[in-house]
């Protein structure tokens, strides 16, 4: 893509491999992506890599966003129509979603937050019931942290397969064995930490 847009900046999403990290000028989080986009001078912005996000991003800024055509499995499979069925099921409950969610599901939705933003929000708002537009596990760390209040997945089916392949028992089983190790070349975690630095230093 760099190829095809040689004057464009290239923003990818801090989970990213360090290989891709290393191809791109600056990291964002799903909280700073439109800051971290309008930080930068050029005109045309790159980002990968999910699409909804870069879609999202396009509401909020006058640089043109150029998508990778790649998703988050789980949030792409939210749909328009469990907003609609959640809303009859929970009428009093706002809606929160995760900008990795299509437009369509962010059209429906009370609030777009990231994860950290729907922890914030259910904190401060005056409302006690949330419906939760993303990864399903948030569900369990919303209701530790803000007690009395009542979160209900958006769908049941929003589980990362990935995400689950951790668990406490690997964490420490690593701690123990420090095992696997990881090793980056230097040459790309050199540039990978650029871009790192470049989102931390806004």
């Amino acid at each position: 893509m760099k190829a095809l847009y040689p004057g464009a900046a290239a923003v990818c999403y801090v989970n990213s491999t360090a290989e891709v990290k290393a191809e791109s000028d600056i990291c964002c989080t799903s909280a700073n992506a439109v800051q971290v986009t309008d930080s930068l001078d050029e005109e045309q912005v790159i980002f990968a890599p999910d699409a909804n996000l870069a879609s999202y991003i396009s509401r909020f800024t006058d640089k043109t966003v150029i998508p990778w055509d790649g998703h988050c499995y789980v949030h792409s499979r939210i749909t328009p129509e469990q907003v609609l069925a959640a809303r009859i099921r929970h009428p009093e409950a706002e809606v929160l979603v995760h900008p990795e969610c299509g437009p369509e599901v962010i059209d429906l939705a009370d609030r777009v937050c990231s994860t950290s933003g729907m922890s914030k929000h259910a904190r401060q708002s005056s409302s006690r019931e949330f419906i939760i537009g993303t990864e399903a596990g948030m569900i369990h760390r919303l209701t530790r942290d803000n007690p009395g209040r009542l979160f209900f997945p958006l769908s049941q089916e929003a589980i990362c397969q990935n995400m689950k392949k951790t668990d406490l028992e690997k964490v420490l089983q690593s701690l123990q064995t420090l095992q696997p190790r990881v090793s980056v070349p230097q040459e790309v975690a050199s540039r990978a930490r650029g871009a790192i630095e470049r989102m931390l230093a806004l």
